[in-house]
């Protein structure tokens, strides 16, 4: 045994190098490097998305949560009189609590997508190519809820922001302090089953309609990446489809996410809804803001998927570059 040792120490003392530590130490970069990639990318594009619509989404919110009628003139006299009255970055009110929600929410979602996007294909047999279409529409889903899941109580904190004065909340933890001693812990979780019933088919729709146009640009146009404006198009279109097919219970969230602040008291999913109808109607109630929501969500959409495949390819080149001038 001592004979083994000192022919070890031998061996390094020549030079040579044991290969089994540095190839577990190659093989871990190798499998981690894709990870913080997506993470960093899906970080840099949901930041990027959510501040370029920040005025219309603090817009929308207002209208969601309120009784008052919904129309593109109200909106922008809404926008208006927030100019007037509190200045033109205070249309970005709440963006602070947006970004360290839609921070980690953008990367998770993103990142969780390529992993799911990995074991899905290893399971259908399609590693390392475009996948089904049934698996393309599961992998959004689940990137969408896995991401909702682990951020939910900071979407609760962004809407709250969005529509109370700035003496109400002075800044995000005391949004958290407040409502825990006032309305209890469980407050910050209020609006979770309509969030969770949403963000499947929004998130699950909103990826598979951006990778079924960007696979159906490939087989057709013989170019394996669309060009910026077409990146874009494709986002755009699957925001449009995502949001429209979800948009009633992202009404519901919002007005169970604000009660405690607009003085109504909702309780479950179906009540919420019902005294929506009941009291505005189903396009006026339900669907308020939804035509907001074809500007600005096609806009954050486009945005957010173009800046996360366009930073991948930026990070993947840097990374070829290195090993290059090694």
């Amino acid at each position: 045994m001592g004979s083994g040792v000192q022919e070890q120490r031998a061996s390094l003392a020549q030079g040579e190098v044991l290969p089994l530590a540095s190839s577990s130490q190659s093989e871990g970069l190798k499998h981690t490097r894709p990870v913080l990639n997506s993470l960093f990318s899906g970080a840099l594009a949901g930041a990027l998305a959510k501040t370029a619509v920040a005025p219309l989404d603090r817009t929308k919110i207002i209208f969601q949560v309120s009784s008052a009628r919904f129309s593109a003139k109200e909106a922008y006299r809404l926008i208006y009189r927030t100019y007037l009255k509190d200045g033109f970055f205070s249309l970005w009110r709440g963006n602070s609590a947006t970004m360290v929600r839609v921070i980690p929410y953008a990367a998770i979602q993103f990142c969780a997508h390529e992993q799911y996007k990995r074991l899905l294909g290893g399971y259908y047999g399609f590693q390392g190519k475009a996948l089904p279409p049934f698996p393309r529409l599961l992998a959004g889903s689940m990137a969408g809820t896995t991401a909702a899941m682990l951020t939910y109580p900071l979407d609760m904190v962004r809407a709250r922001m969005a529509v109370t004065p700035k003496e109400m909340y002075s800044n995000i933890l005391h949004v958290f302090v407040r409502i825990s001693r006032e309305e209890g812990l469980k407050t910050l979780y209020r609006g979770f089953n309509p969030t969770m019933l949403g963000v499947i088919p929004y998130a699950g729709i909103s990826f598979f309609t951006y990778e079924t146009l960007k696979k159906l640009h490939a087989e057709h146009s013989e170019r394996p990446h669309p060009y910026l404006y077409e990146r874009l198009a494709f986002g755009a279109c699957a925001g449009l489809l995502g949001q429209s097919a979800s948009y009633p219970l992202d009404v519901v969230r919002r007005r169970m996410q604000t009660a405690g602040v607009t003085g109504h008291t909702y309780g479950t999913i179906f009540g919420t809804m019902k005294e929506i109808v009941s009291e505005e109607g189903v396009i006026r109630g339900l669907y308020k803001g939804l035509s907001m929501n074809w500007v600005k969500g096609p806009i954050a959409v486009g945005i957010s998927f173009t800046t996360f495949d366009l930073t991948q390819i930026l990070l993947r080149k840097l990374h070829q570059m290195g090993h290059t001038t090694r």
